[in-house]
This record gives structure tokens, C-alpha cells and sequence, in this order.
């Protein structure tokens, strides 16, 4: 099969996920639709180097995550997005929680989905590539570089803040 077919095939049957991966990184549609096409021209430009014992997804995934990450970085015009670990452990208040998976049981999908993009770039981005891109903390920590602790603070804050909007916006309705 030629490459021009072969890709034509992965890009449509990627193409929904790339995108809600790029949506959920960088939080609204219009620059996940740019990232995505960017995210496809590069994959394509490089698939001569795709080694196909690797998922496909994961292998597309990472060129995804990466080019996200450094848009979010050029966006804020500073390589530390994510803050300081120490600053974020300060900021801290130890309240244990439950994870994410609690949250999507519990919580109609909308209202999280919603939650989730308004969480600034530095708590929505490590909480889309742990849980629903299911990259481990030290991925994470590698491609945000940053320490896997910081990873765990970050996470941690994000949900403590998707707690804290999905009960305010329960609140609101009742």
C-alpha cells in the first residue's frame, strides 16, 4: 500500500481523537483544530520513521502532546507554565480526594468536560495527559520538564479544583 493510502487510512480513523486530545490540552476548539492539522502534516512529513510495532496512537499521541505543550508554552511566553514546586506545595491544602475516575461516575460528562477546560493550561494539562492519555508521571514530568512530585501537586490541585467547580456548579442548580 502507498504512503499517501496508508496515511489517508490512520488520519481518518485518528483524525476524532487527535483532535479532542489537542482540544483538551490546549482548551478550546479553534486552536485544536489548527494543532490537529499540524499535529497530521508533521506525523505525515515523518512516517517514513514510524516503526509499526508501535501503536500507531501512541506513536501520533506523543508528536500530539508535544506539539501542544510547546504551543501552551509559546502562548504563555514562558517556559515555566506550570509553576514552581515548592509554590504549588506551599499553596497546597492536604485534603485527600478522589480520583478522576470517582468524578466521571459521579459527575454528568458535560459538566466535567466543562470543568475541565476552564482549569488554567498548568492543572488541565497534566490532568489530560495522566488521565486521559494515560501517560505515566514520569512521562509527564518528562515532557512538561518538570519532577514527577510536581506532576503529583499539579494533579492533585487540579482535581481539588474540578471538586470545587462541580460542587459550586451542583450549588448553583439547586
Amino acid at each position: 500500500m502507498a504512503k499517501n493510502a496508508a496515511f489517508e487510512i490512520l488520519y481518518r480513523e485518528y483524525y476524532a481523537r487527535v483532535f479532542g486530545l489537542c482540544r483538551r490540552l490546549l482548551g478550546s476548539a479553534d486552536p485544536a483544530e489548527d494543532a490537529t492539522q499540524e499535529v497530521f502534516m508533521r506525523a505525515y512529513k515523518s512516517f517514513g520513521r514510524y516503526k509499526t510495532e508501535q501503536p500507531f496512537w501512541q506513536w501520533i499521541a506523543s508528536i500530539a502532546n508535544n506539539y501542544c505543550i510547546d504551543v501552551l508554552r509559546q502562548r504563555s511566553r514562558s517556559p515555566h507554565i506550570f509553576g514552581d514546586e515548592e509554590e504549588e506545595l506551599s499553596e497546597l491544602q492536604a485534603q485527600d480526594g478522589s480520583v478522576i475516575n470517582e468524578l466521571i461516575v459521579r459527575e454528568d460528562a458535560g459538566a466535567l468536560n466543562a470543568a475541565i477546560a476552564k482549569l488554567p493550561d498548568k492543572y488541565r494539562v497534566p490532568l489530560v495527559l495522566a488521565y486521559l492519555n494515560q501517560n505515566s508521571y514520569d512521562e509527564i514530568a518528562a515532557q512538561l520538564d518538570i519532577s514527577r512530585n510536581h506532576v503529583g501537586v499539579l494533579l492533585l490541585r487540579a482535581k481539588q479544583r474540578l471538586r470545587s467547580a462541580l460542587a459550586a456548579d451542583k450549588e448553583a442548580e439547586a
